[in-house]
């Protein structure tokens, strides 16, 4: 005898496990085709010689023995790099003591919340372009200030190839720092009240507080904070192409902005080599977000 639930069809009788899959399917086919099957490409590409419309040459390593034989573009562009994630790292703990700035009971709080908040929705063009006109020598705010105080610095600081990278950095430092700022505000929010209040029963204050009892809380946040700024550290391409576009001397070039001038610019359209430049970029990106998310697991694990 077939019972009721046997005349269902198969997709009402799996109707709860396959009604999720079928919502995810599109975010799924879209990052599939837009994300997994480039970085695929890329590394295929980078194996050819090819100027992106004719036919593709294999040459095996050979972009990659280039890359790691002594360009002194890719060693320019590398270092560079190096500098922009330790200084970019700053902006996980400015974002940090903003966020537990803005987070007190206290009058015109909203006010600064705004402003501090209003570089995140800036676009980093525009973000650039300011500070472009802030260094301005002579006549930018910066060249002003540092006036006041006897400094010269020959060139500005974009015009000097020992100053422009820093100059840069800065500027990114604004917008990342407004958005550390925001997710840590966020974490703040689920911030356990009882265990605060028995800490300061223990007699826990200050500082004490901040990195026994706050601090840990905010694991989520800060993991997220490191992933998202590295990563903009990695691809900090905008400010580049509207500050100084590599210059002065090719001196503020990092790898994104050097795989564009392989891949696209007028100097090149040496895609394979530009490809090279890419899987290198991803294999660091790769390790730095694999560390974390090992470490997160270990956290995590030896909670339970």
């Amino acid at each position: 005898m077939v019972t009721a639930a046997q005349n269902r069809s198969w997709y009402k009788r799996n109707e709860i496990a396959v009604t999720p899959w079928l919502f995810l399917l599109p975010g799924i086919a879209f990052f599939l085709l837009y994300v997994i099957i480039p970085i695929f490409q890329s590394f295929w590409i980078s194996f050819h010689e090819w100027d992106g419309l004719g036919e593709k040459t294999w040459v095996g390593l050979a972009n990659y023995e280039r890359l790691l034989g002594g360009d002194r573009k890719f060693e320019v562009s590398f270092w560079n790099n190096v500098r922009w994630l330790v200084l970019y790292l700053l902006a996980i703990p400015l974002g940090l003591f903003i966020a537990l700035f803005l987070n007190q009971t206290v009058r015109g709080i909203r006010l600064y919340k705004s402003l501090f908040f209003f570089p995140f929705v800036i676009s980093q063009v525009v973000v650039g372009l300011v500070f472009t006109w802030f260094y301005l020598p002579n006549s930018g705010l910066f060249d002003v200030i540092t006036g006041w105080f006897g400094i010269d610095i020959r060139g500005g600081v974009l015009g000097n190839p020992n100053t422009a990278t820093y100059g840069i950095i800065a500027a990114g430092l604004w917008p990342q720092t407004a958005y550390c700022m925001i997710l840590y505000l966020t974490g703040l929010n689920a911030v356990d009240p009882e265990q605060v209040e028995a800490a300061r029963l223990d007699g826990a204050k200050g500082h004490k507080m901040l990195w026994y009892v706050i601090i840990p809380q905010l694991k989520p946040a800060t993991f997220i904070a490191f992933v998202v700024t590295i990563i903009g550290a990695l691809r900090s391409f905008d400010f580049i192409a509207v500050m100084t576009n590599g210059g002065p001397f090719g001196s503020t070039r990092v790898l994104s902005f050097y795989m564009f001038e392989e891949s696209l610019s007028e100097f090149g359209f040496r895609m394979g080599y530009g490809a090279a430049i890419a899987v290198v970029l991803f294999f660091i990106m790769l390790l730095f977000i694999t560390y974390f998310l090992w470490s997160m697991y270990q956290d995590e694990k030896g909670a339970r």
